[in-house]
């Protein structure tokens, strides 16, 4: 507690008890006669200020938190409640002031909210996971119970290895470059070729192309490009616009002349299912004699795009 002369100019600390010396750690010499302004510090709220201002200039009560420094710099949260007090003919005397030390507290509540947010996006990525791996089960093809489990475990691998990746980063965005390497590389480890800027995917965006990579990569193993001895693959990346998104060109050579199939396979309903339904993208097919083009967009906010050295 303190008490500050009313009358004097600058209203000085007239009075400061024990426990505000031991909060601030001041000496009591080093107190009396300052305004309490010289706890105020580089962080002090002036709105705060100018609060406290406005109570003792209409001379009535103030209750704020106010980010206040003790002697040592130190930081600390500050709830204080000021009252004037009169004399018997009315005027003001004296201003009371109140400190109690809410640091603490504010570092609880903090905490609290941080884990609060935690929990939140745990969840929301939980959900996420649960989604895509949802659209496994449901559109990888059943017909066969056992090359059905080989389908799902192979999908659900290829996600978890996005999610590790993932996790390492701590969830931050992660380069395309990066990401078709992680899936690509066990089908076409010296048969494919990967050209683009340095473009970083978010983090929501990350699973549902890793996937999509996984079946493009699939297909050309089994049905594709891959499947020749001479075939390749060549892919490549660039900003949709600036800040909006990718497009991304997967192409397949050497693969000798490529029909167009008469239905859609399990791996192209998944692609379908990523790019179009979950990311609002667009996919688009061009077959040739020499192989396969499969051209991708897919909108988002957040992208950052750097130089590759």
């Amino acid at each position: 507690m303190v008490v500050t002369d009313a009358r004097k100019p600058d209203m000085p600390i007239v009075l400061a008890n024990r426990s505000f010396l031991k909060l601030t750690g001041y000496a009591s010499d080093e107190v009396l006669g300052r305004n309490c302004r010289f706890l105020q510090g580089p962080a002090t709220s002036p709105i705060a200020v100018a609060e406290i201002r406005a109570g003792i200039a209409d001379e009535r009560d103030v209750s704020v938190e106010i980010l206040n420094y003790k002697k040592n710099g130190e930081q600390f949260w500050n709830r204080l409640h000021l009252s004037p007090i009169h004399g018997d003919d009315g005027k003001i005397l004296y201003f009371f002031g109140s400190q109690i030390d809410m640091t603490e507290y504010r570092r609880i509540e903090a905490l609290k909210a941080s884990e609060h947010r935690l929990l939140m996006e745990v969840d929301h990525r939980s959900k996420n996971v649960l989604a895509i791996v949802d659209s496994i089960v449901r559109l990888s093809n059943a017909d066969d119970p056992a090359l059905y489990a080989a389908a799902i475990q192979h999908r659900v691998q290829a996600l978890a290895r996005a999610h590790n990746l993932l996790a390492e980063r701590r969830w931050t965005s992660i380069s395309v470059e990066e990401l078709v390497r992680l899936q690509v590389t066990p089908f076409a480890a010296t048969r494919a070729v990967l050209s683009g800027p340095d473009i970083k995917l978010p983090a929501p965006v990350v699973q549902p192309v890793a996937l999509v990579l996984h079946e493009l990569a699939v297909n050309a193993a089994r049905h594709g490009a891959l499947v020749a001895p001479q075939g390749r693959l060549s892919i490549s990346w660039a900003p949709a616009l600036p800040g909006t998104g990718l497009r991304m060109r997967w192409q397949e050579i050497g693969a000798g002349s490529v029909r167009r199939p008469t239905k859609r396979g399990f791996g192209t309903v998944i692609v379908g299912a990523m790019i179009e339904k979950q990311l609002k993208g667009h996919v688009e097919k061009t077959w040739s004699n020499d192989g396969l083009l499969i051209e991708i967009e897919i909108p988002y906010s957040g992208s950052s795009t750097g130089s590759r050295t």
